[in-house]
């Protein structure tokens, strides 16, 4: 179920109302004294952001020195209503300059007011986009001195934006040099036990674009998952209607660069989500993530892998206790991926006892150093070589203490890194395809990075 709101009060740290929207009759005007009362004088504003006092709900959130309260009396969907909160307080952000305080509210009663009709009927909400809005709410809000510059005013026709399929771009756009930048961004998530067992491990990625296109393209983006392919190549074996000479040969010349590109490794998609551009209906029909993209920077997709996840690193470490006062510390670094490849920012951190005095270390690669501060030996790499095997080995000496020797719980040793064209769910793009009526030129552009999301090794 939707937020359905009956009322929306802006309040200030005193609980001032500064100010307040009403869009049903089934609350009274008096809920507001209900949220001071029972809420902010009661010193439980940071416990819950949802409270139920009699047959109304209060959902609230803070953004810098303002609350937003939204009162409903039905059964709503929490989620939807927080949503809302950040989406609105972008849009009004972006017509004071990016500013959103008491005073910046105080300066602009009106235009709250107006975007207040437009971005909510009768407690549903509407479009917030602050592109569309700002095609026919032309009026401009009061900006504090220290906001940014004003940006030009876009094309004044929003026919298309507001009644229409495509409410993330406005027509009009002109670019010199057409171009797409896309970005496949992945996190691994890694927990390996002492002997070398992996206990967890997965990989979360999101898709990042950046488009400079003119017109209202409409872009074909195609991966190397399982189900796509299967779907696709159930696509190609159906008989189709002959074809003119020029159209045959492109198509055929798709088909062989997609055979090429696909000849690899398949991967299957979990959790997959997507950016409100993408042609859903398409994608269900023919496993192709079809989409008109917004100008500019956005995130077309986010997806979770837990199958066939291809490590970069592998960690073996060595670690002795000799005695009281000593211990001795090794360990072997392997990069797994390709050897005109490499890793930046490499960081391992091995824990050491909270009672160590002094350290001494030899490195094959790199630097090391202890840091008292968080007990740990952090060895760094600037520029780590695929298919290479650095050491490092330390001298640990511990500072001898009368009392009882406790056993020492090893943490887990610590990774990060970033590898550029490289990705560990092994996920491919095949073809990314931008077509206009236009005709024009465009120039593509991907990229593959790996980072390290929680990666882990017990020792």
């Amino acid at each position: 179920m939707p937020v359905a709101a009956s009322a929306v009060y802006f309040l200030n740290l005193r609980g001032d109302v500064l100010i307040n929207r009403l869009y049903r009759d089934d609350v009274g005007g008096n809920m507001v004294d209900a949220f001071r009362t029972h809420i902010m004088q009661t010193k439980e504003l940071g416990t819950c952001p949802v409270r139920q006092i009699g047959g109304c709900s209060f959902f609230y959130m803070r953004i810098s020195n303002v609350y937003i309260v939204i009162v409903v009396s039905s059964n709503a969907n929490v989620a939807c209503a927080f949503k809302f909160v950040v989406e609105a307080v972008a849009l009004f952000k972006s017509y004071f300059g990016g500013a959103f305080d008491e005073d910046a509210i105080r300066n602009n009663f009106v235009l709250i007011y107006e975007l207040l009709d437009e971005i909510m009927d009768f407690g549903y909400p509407q479009n917030l986009s602050p592109e569309i809005l700002k095609l026919y709410i032309t009026q401009e809000g009061v900006r504090s001195p220290f906001s940014s510059k004003p940006t030009d005013k876009p094309v004044p026709n929003a026919t298309l934006q507001v009644t229409g399929a495509v409410g993330w771009r406005r027509e009009g756009l002109v670019y010199k040099k057409n171009e797409v930048f896309l970005d496949i961004v992945e996190s691994v998530n890694l927990l390996m036990s002492s002997k070398g067992n992996v206990l967890r491990c997965d990989v979360t990625g999101k898709v990042l674009m950046k488009c400079f296109l003119s017109g209202m393209p409409d872009l074909k983006l195609g991966l190397n998952d399982k189900i796509g392919l299967e779907k696709e190549s159930q696509l190609k074996s159906r008989p189709a209607k002959r074809l003119p000479v020029a159209i045959f040969m492109s198509v055929s010349l798709t088909w062989s660069l997609n055979m090429l590109l696909c000849s690899g490794k398949t991967i299957e998609l979990d959790d997959v989500t997507f950016h409100q551009c993408v042609n859903l209906t398409r994608f269900n029909s023919e496993k192709t993530v079809s989409f008109v993209p917004p100008d500019g920077e956005f995130e077309l997709m986010k997806y979770r892998i837990t199958e066939g996840v291809n490590l970069p690193f592998r960690v073996l470490p060595t670690i002795k206790e000799l005695g009281r006062t000593r211990m001795e510390v090794n360990v072997k670094v392997k990069s797994v991926f390709g050897a005109k490849m490499f890793a930046l920012g490499v960081v391992i951190k091995i824990p050491v006892p909270k009672q160590t005095a002094k350290t001494s270390f030899q490195v094959s690669s790199g630097r090391a150093k202890y840091n008292a501060a968080i007990d740990c030996i952090v060895w760094k790499i600037r520029k780590f070589p695929g298919q290479t095997e650095p050491t490092m080995s330390a001298e640990v000496e511990l500072i001898s203490t009368m009392t009882e020797k406790k056993s020492w719980t090893r943490p887990p040793i610590q990774m990060e890194f970033q590898v550029p064209m490289f990705t560990a769910s092994g996920l491919r793009v095949r073809f990314l395809k931008v077509w206009e009526k236009s005709g024009y030129n465009t120039v593509e552009w991907v990229r593959y990075i790996t980072k390290a999301g929680s990666y882990e090794i017990r020792c």
